[in-house]
C-alpha cells in the first residue's frame, strides 16, 4: 500500500478534503528490539567485586607498610590504617563506573554496614567469651539450686550456687517494675496530653535524670530511706534505688513512642465525643503498645545490670534471703562482681557463669516483651477474637429479634388501620339505615 500525501496549501478546506495517511500493519519482525530488563536487586556483582578487591588491596598495602616500609606495630593501628585504605580504594573503584553522588552513597552505605558488623562482632565476642569462661560452672545443677552458705573459695564447682542471687534479682526487679511501670507510663501520658510549662519542666528533669550515675541513685536512697526513714538495708531499699535508675528511661522512651501516635486517631476519637482520658486508654495506649513494652524492657535492662546501688542499699550475703523487707540481699551483677574478685579459678568460673545466667534472663525478658507487645495496633489474640465473634453473634441475634419485633408491630398497626378504615366505611351505611 502506498502512502497518499495531502495536497499542499494552507486552506482548511483542502486539509479536510485530503485523504488520510494510512500506515501498513507492522509485523513482529519489524518491531524495535526490546530494552534489557532492569535489575532491581540492591546487591550487584560489581559491588561485591569492588568490596573484595578494596579489602584485599587494603590488607596487602597495610601489611607492606607495617612489615617493610614503616616502623609501625600494633593491632589497633593496623586495623585503623587498613580500614581507611579500604574506604579510599573502594571509593576509587566505584568512581570508575558511577558519578559523584553515587560514589558518596556507596561509601556511606559501606561505612554504616561495616560499623554495624563491628558492633555485632563485639556483642558476639562478649557473649561467646562469657559462655566459654563459664562453661565449667553452667552444667552443674547445684549452680542453680544452691547458695554459697556452705561453699567457700576452695570448694569445687559441685558445691554452692547462685540461688541467692537469682532470688534477689527477681524480687528486686519485680518490686521496681511495680513502682516504675504505672508511674513511668502515667508520666509519659501526662507529658504528651497535658502540655504546658510544668510539663516542659518535668521533661527537662527526666532528660537530666537519664544520665544520672548509678552510685548517686544508691546514695540518694541510702540517705533518704535508710538514714532518714530508718529502713533496713534490704531488697526493698535496693528496689527503690533501681526504680530511680529505671524511671527516667521508661518515661523518656514512652514519651517518644506516644508522640509517634498519629494525630488523626485522636481527632477521630474526639469527633465521636470521647473524652481525653478515654481516648488515651482506648486509642493512644493500644496503638503504642509495642513501643511501650519496649520502653519498659529498656528500663528493666538498665536496672537489672546495676551493681553499686544494690551494694549500698542491700549489702552482701551468701545466704538466700527471700524476704525483701529485712536483711541483706544480693543480686546477679553484685554476685558476679564478688566472684570475679577472687583469684581462685573456681570462683572466677562461677562469676562468668553468673554473668551468663544474667544475659539469659535479659534475653528472656526481651522475648517476653516481643510476645506481649509484638502485635501491631488492631491485631487481636485468639481469645480476643473468640470474644469478638461471640459478641457479634449476640449482636446479630439482638438485631434480628428487634427487627422481628418491629415487623410484628408494623403488622399490628396495619391491621388496626384496616379495621379502622373498615369501620369508617360502614358508618354511612348504618346512618342511611
Amino acid at each position: 500500500m502506498t502512502l497518499v500525501a495531502p495536497p499542499r496549501g494552507d486552506s482548511a478546506m483542502s486539509a479536510q478534503n485530503s485523504p488520510r495517511t494510512t500506515l501498513p500493519p507492522t509485523s513482529p519482525a519489524a518491531e524495535s528490539p526490546r530494552e534489557p530488563r532492569r535489575r532491581l536487586a540492591l546487591l550487584r556483582a560489581t559491588d561485591v567485586y569492588a568490596v573484595l578487591g578494596a579489602a584485599a588491596a587494603a590488607l596487602s598495602i597495610t601489611a607492606l607498610l607495617f612489615t617493610r616500609l614503616l616502623p609501625f606495630s600494633g593491632g589497633l593501628g593496623f586495623t585503623l590504617i587498613a580500614y581507611g585504605l579500604f574506604l579510599g580504594l573502594y571509593a576509587l573503584l566505584v568512581s570508575f563506573d558511577e558519578d559523584g553522588p553515587a560514589v558518596r552513597d556507596r561509601v556511606a552505605a559501606v561505612l554504616a554496614q561495616s560499623l554495624g558488623l563491628l558492633m555485632l562482632a563485639a556483642l558476639a565476642f562478649v557473649v561467646v567469651y562469657t559462655l566459654w569462661e563459664g562453661r565449667k560452672a553452667l552444667p552443674h545443677l547445684n549452680f542453680y539450686t544452691q547458695d554459697m552458705a556452705s561453699a567457700g573459695p576452695l570448694d569445687p564447682l559441685s558445691a554452692g550456687g547462685i540461688l541467692h542471687a537469682i532470688t534477689g534479682t527477681l524480687e528486686q526487679i519485680g518490686i521496681a517494675l511495680v513502682v516504675t511501670v504505672p508511674t513511668g507510663l502515667l508520666c509519659a501520658v501526662f507529658l504528651n496530653e497535658v502540655p504546658g510549662r510544668f510539663a516542659r519542666f518535668v521533661r527537662t528533669i527526666v532528660e537530666a535524670m537519664t544520665a544520672l550515675p548509678s552510685i548517686v541513685a544508691g546514695l540518694f536512697i541510702y540517705a533518704t530511706a535508710i538514714l532518714t526513714l530508718g529502713l533496713d538495708r534490704s531488697g526493698l531499699a535496693a528496689a527503690l534505688a533501681l526504680s530511680v535508675m529505671m524511671l527516667p528511661i521508661i518515661i523518656r522512651a514512652a514519651d517518644v513512642v506516644i508522640r509517634l501516635v498519629p494525630g488523626p486517631l485522636r481527632e477521630a476519637a474526639y469527633a465521636l465525643g470521647t473524652s481525653r482520658w478515654r481516648t488515651v486508654w482506648h486509642v493512644v495506649l493500644p496503638t503504642a503498645r509495642s513501643g511501650l513494652t519496649t520502653s519498659v524492657i529498656l528500663g528493666t535492662a538498665r536496672g537489672i545490670g546495676e551493681t553499686s546501688p544494690v551494694l549500698l542499699t542491700a549489702g552482701f550475703t551468701a545466704v538466700a534471703n527471700t524476704d525483701p523487707l529485712s536483711g541483706p540481699q544480693i543480686s546477679l551483677p553484685l554476685a558476679t562482681f564478688e566472684f570475679i574478685k577472687s583469684p581462685e579459678p573456681t570462683m572466677i568460673a562461677r562469676g562468668f557463669g553468673t554473668a551468663a545466667v544474667l544475659m539469659a534472663l535479659v534475653l528472656l525478658l526481651f522475648v517476653a516483651a516481643r510476645v506481649i507487645g509484638g502485635r501491631g495496633p488492631g491485631r487481636l489474640t485468639r481469645r480476643q477474637e473468640h470474644r469478638r465473634v461471640l459478641a457479634s453473634r449476640r449482636d446479630a441475634a439482638r438485631f434480628a429479634a428487634r427487627a422481628e419485633k418491629q415487623a410484628g408491630r408494623q403488622a399490628d398497626e396495619q391491621a388496626a388501620k384496616q379495621i379502622d378504615s373498615g369501620s369508617r366505611a360502614s358508618a354511612p351505611t348504618r346512618s342511611a339505615l
